[in-house]
């Protein structure tokens, strides 16, 4: 029971604000320490600590984050959201319902652009929620429809977290062959994970749509028409000029890599380049951003790289009081064999995103169940995006989802945290329908990749 009352302390300590790094491995060496002086734990697992932090150290795959990280800062920079919005809105405002299309479809694009949720919500909520809320807007609905639309990040690639789940579920799946004793393990990587989160994430931007649409015929007065303003004979030019830049990346990014030319790492690269000359193009590239770019992408990668070795020391003390035996026995025993276990799981993510960062989660929860959990013959790729839509949903669960916070932290008075709550409640049940869908249907997932392994 040690190892789960260590995992019980780190999550209070957690909910009181403590760093996560400092949390994780502040914690675990207490009872690395504390169970050595007793008796109850061996110090000579400890001395597999360094080896572990130079394989983070090391790890190609992740150098993927701080590239992905400067390229949706520079973009957030480049002012590419302004534009498009303006211009989206232009074109499908004299539609009831047509400006929440516009911020849906905007976030779409910014989802698959930067990766970046806290970025594309801030941005969202200072450009679209003034223009929602002038034009009759139900302030509820506006702010459900951005928090939504901001989260899209999570799922859609190049997204950060998956390419740290990737990394994660790579090392899980490897392990839970290792114990099955085989020794040439299959691989799983973030190109599968990307290709896997294409389709599931473009599915829930169709239903996101889809209720968006609904609520405009039920509920007119929650989304009313604007008054029809005369349309610019240059409007349609002007649309395919605004959405050009970010599909171009796009493809360049998300397209090398599902083709075979190029390892997500090298794609990022090509994505962050790529914006920079968006951003030159758009006259926004000085010194002065590009300080900007730097220190945010640092801040950024080392908050990441941190909280990665904080949780590999906890994993490393975790597994030394036989932690993951006691979760193996836990969920082998529960009823329903690995559907069971996989309801279990997901369960226990979506409650504790109210209280911990996807990161966090990713980290601590998912190296202890992931082995558990594929050596039932789960397929890897299916599992991660089901980690990863459910992690998405964190983002958006009252009262602590970040995206919540973060449009808190932009929204004017004209809107009270409580109508930001209830609009976001039907995108978490979409969410949740979602999840319903990809585990009826796991096909929507490993299709792609299977296509691209069968290529290959």
């Amino acid at each position: 029971m040690t190892a789960l009352i260590m995992f019980l302390v780190v999550v209070l300590v957690l909910m009181t604000g403590y760093p996560v790094a400092f949390t994780l491995a502040g914690v675990s060496l207490a009872f690395a320490l504390l169970g050595t002086w007793l008796g109850g734990f061996d110090a000579t697992l400890m001395h597999a600590l360094p080896s572990r932090i130079f394989g983070i150290m090391t790890n190609e795959t992740l150098i993927a984050v701080p590239l992905f990280v400067f390229m949706g800062v520079t973009l957030e920079r480049s002012q590419i959201a302004e534009h498009l919005l303006d211009t989206m809105a232009r074109l499908f405002g004299s539609l009831r319902g047509g400006l929440g299309f516009s911020v849906i479809i905007v976030g779409m694009l910014l989802a698959a652009s930067t990766g970046i949720v806290g970025a594309t919500v801030v941005t969202m909520g200072l450009l679209s929620l003034p223009t929602m809320l002038k034009r009759g807007y139900d302030p509820g609905l506006s702010s459900g429809i951005i928090c939504a639309s901001g989260t899209l990040g999570q799922i859609i690639p190049p997204s950060i977290i998956l390419v740290l789940l990737g990394d994660v579920m790579s090392t899980a799946y490897q392990q839970a062959q290792l114990d099955q004793g085989i020794y040439s393990p299959d691989t799983v990587s973030v190109s599968d994970l990307f290709a896997g989160a294409l389709l599931p994430g473009l599915f829930l931007v169709a239903i996101y749509i889809a209720y968006v649409i609904a609520l405009a015929f039920v509920k007119p007065g929650y989304m009313p028409a604007t008054k029809t303003e005369q349309v610019q004979s240059n409007l349609f030019l002007e649309s395919i000029r605004a959405l050009f830049p970010p599909i171009a990346l796009i493809v360049a990014v998300l397209g090398s890599i599902i083709a075979g030319f190029a390892t997500p790492t090298e794609a990022a690269s090509v994505g962050a380049v790529g914006a920079l000359v968006l951003a030159a193009v758009n006259r926004r590239l000085n010194l002065a951003c590009l300080r900007h770019v730097m220190q945010s992408t640092v801040r950024v990668t080392c908050m990441v790289f941190a909280i990665f070795i904080g949780a590999s020391i906890f994993s490393l003390v975790f597994r030394g009081y036989g932690g993951d035996d006691t979760v193996h026995a836990f969920l082998t025993q529960l009823p329903g064999g690995a559907f069971g276990a996989i309801a279990s799981v997901m369960l226990l993510m979506f409650l504790l995103g109210f209280v911990l960062d996807f990161i966090e989660i990713t980290f601590v929860v998912v190296p202890i169940v992931g082995p558990i959990l594929l050596a039932m013959g789960v397929d890897p790729v299916w599992l991660g995006i089901m980690i990863a839509i459910n992690l998405q949903t964190s983002f958006l669960t009252p009262p602590f989802g970040f995206a919540l916070f973060y449009l808190r932290g932009v929204a004017s008075n004209q809107v009270a945290t409580r109508q930001i709550y209830r609009g976001v409640i039907p995108f978490v049940i979409i969410q949740l329908i979602m999840l319903g869908i990809l585990a009826r249907w796991p096909e929507l997932a490993t299709w792609l990749p299977n296509k691209m392994n069968a290529a290959a």
